[in-house]
């Protein structure tokens, strides 16, 4: 930077915001560092006092930050996404759409071991909204060599799928089987019901019938059974998840030949879930914390697999650290 009398700064680069106070009328910001002085900003830069101004030369070879945080947050982006106009040398990424928020962290932190790189992101497989921030990028100086951003954008070409992205839900048909002879005998009130109808319905998938068994191992898997033949994309069993003598949904599921991928996951609430498939069908056996717990481990899994994903061992193995959300 240099220091230039503002008459002479036509044709040159600000390197800072240039601010205007009109007491008691306006506060805010009259021209934005990255802009180039015309004649026509000369009278309104001597009317807050600028007769000196400080400008920017840039070298050849180099970009401007605002620059910059356009190609870097382009580099990065997949499809669900709106790019915000720089600020302050900032680019932010928004979700444009509700889905499922997919962040590459391995990508994450290859891009920020490039020098002078910040690129700061949530945490993944969130469901996201419309004008939901899932990521935002600048550099650290004010110029950087353009070389260094061509690094960056062919690193981030490496990776298979785009390292930030809105994954869409799909409208999937859900049959729900809710297990225990309290319920089933009509003693008690059936409360799981209008939960998952509630969270899958939020998502944009349907329930299509929710059916009732006692504990009975044959019973439960009848129902199952009568799912898949229907063709359901997703069976939910709730009920009979512990390890009380009379909890038949584990075998049940086993029972009708479904490959189990994890029976438990370190996750608190929500430990006592079951995640199977059969085919391509998945059937997740629900632990009771999902009647009165806002998010549990179901919480964690539903969108991933609405949003077409399959669900392996490590998946569950891995809400251990950071799956304590109740004491």
């Amino acid at each position: 930077m240099r220091e230039v009398p503002v008459r002479e700064a036509i044709g040159m680069m600000l390197p800072h915001d240039m601010t205007q106070i009109l007491p008691g009328e306006f506060k805010g910001r009259l021209f934005k560092k990255g802009h180039v002085v015309t004649e026509a900003d000369i009278e309104p830069l001597l009317s807050i006092g600028k007769e000196h101004i400080y400008v920017l030369e840039m070298p050849e070879g180099y970009i401007h930050e605002e620059e910059a945080g356009i190609r870097i947050a382009k580099a990065v982006s997949g499809t669900g996404l709106t790019l915000t106009p720089p600020y302050e040398g900032k680019v932010s990424m928004k979700a444009s759409r509700t889905g499922l928020a997919k962040i590459n962290e391995e990508a994450v932190h290859a891009l920020n071991q490039l020098e002078g790189i910040a690129f700061s992101t949530i945490y993944g497989d969130q469901v996201v909204h419309p004008g939901h921030t899932l990521a935002a990028t600048r550099i650290i100086p004010l110029i950087m060599e353009e070389s260094r951003i061509i690094e960056l954008e062919q690193l981030a070409k490496q990776f298979d799928e785009p390292i930030v992205q809105v994954k869409t839900f799909q409208d999937k048909r859900v049959g729900l089987v809710t297990t225990g002879g309290e319920v089933f005998s009509g003693r008690i009130a059936d409360k799981f019901g209008p939960v998952i109808r509630n969270k899958v319905e939020a998502l944009g998938s349907t329930v299509v019938d929710q059916r009732f068994a006692p504990d009975d191992k044959e019973a439960i898997e009848q129902q199952i059974q009568s799912f898949l033949a229907e063709g359901v994309d997703l069976i939910l069993v709730t009920g009979g998840m512990s390890v009380d003598p009379d909890d038949r949904t584990p075998g049940a599921i086993a029972g009708v030949g479904a490959e189990v991928v994890r029976y438990g996951t370190p996750m608190l609430p929500g430990s006592m879930l079951m995640v199977a498939y059969k085919g391509e069908v998945p059937i997740l056996g629900l632990p009771g914390a999902v009647m009165h717990e806002t998010f549990t481990s179901f919480d964690v899994f539903l969108p991933r697999i609405l949003a077409g994903e399959r669900i392996v061992a490590s998946d569950m193995t891995r809400l251990g650290y950071g799956g304590l959300r109740k004491c």
